[in-house]
């Protein structure tokens, strides 16, 4: 889970609000045409193209915004812009998992992507496993579903280069290894590559 500096909601965004009155009241389920893609695109933008729980890389129309405290619990949250998030998983196919804001609902959790100490919540394996460091984490880790087949493979997937070289198949020494992910880890044209916290602790930790 990547630390999320929350930017300024869209100007769009703010008017549609302003426009509450008497007669009709702005709520969550009303927003919708482009002021809720202006949103949804600011929202990608602030996370570099990721997903604000797994990290996976976010595809517009396979995303939805994220409300970090339940909208249903909520009321005041609804619409504001530093209570939303974008997740990944919006066109869900027959037997797929679910995780991140599907899986999520509308749980409470205890480690949430706005805490600048979030990353650090987290162990991760070279084999893509996801782990905790206390009980907080454990079940933020369960509520999201982190710990997946689906998410432990692709976290796998990504790491696997760091080890293995794809051309050679030579194993991949640590300092080169350590180079490589520094590279990897860069903000390019405003995205990140995706599992940025996976690579940083397995290869970067210290830094």
């Amino acid at each position: 889970m990547k630390y999320i500096i929350k930017d300024n909601e869209p100007d769009s965004f703010t008017v549609w609000k302003s426009a509450s009155n008497e007669d009709w009241q702005a709520s969550y389920s009303d927003l919708g045409g482009e002021v809720k893609r202006d949103v949804k695109n600011a929202l990608i933008l602030e996370q570099g193209g990721i997903c604000c729980y797994c990290e996976q890389k976010l595809i517009y129309n396979d995303s939805h915004i994220e409300h970090l405290n339940p909208q249903c619990q909520s009321s005041e949250g609804q619409l504001d812009f530093a209570n939303m998030l974008c997740s990944c998983q919006q066109q869900l196919k027959k037997g797929e998992p679910l995780h991140c804001g599907n899986s999520k609902g509308d749980n409470f959790i205890s480690v949430t992507p706005l805490q600048d100490n979030c990353a650090n919540q987290f162990t991760y394996t070279e084999d893509g496993y996801i782990g905790y460091i206390n009980n907080e984490t454990k079940e933020t880790i369960e509520i999201l579903q982190l710990d997946i087949d689906k998410l432990n493979n692709m976290r796998a997937e990504a790491i696997e280069p760091f080890i293995i070289d794809p051309i050679t198949f030579e194993e991949i020494g640590y300092d080169e290894a350590k180079l490589f992910a520094q590279k990897y880890l860069e903000l390019n044209d405003g995205k990140y590559n995706e599992f940025y916290t996976t690579i940083k602790y397995l290869f970067l930790r210290d830094e």
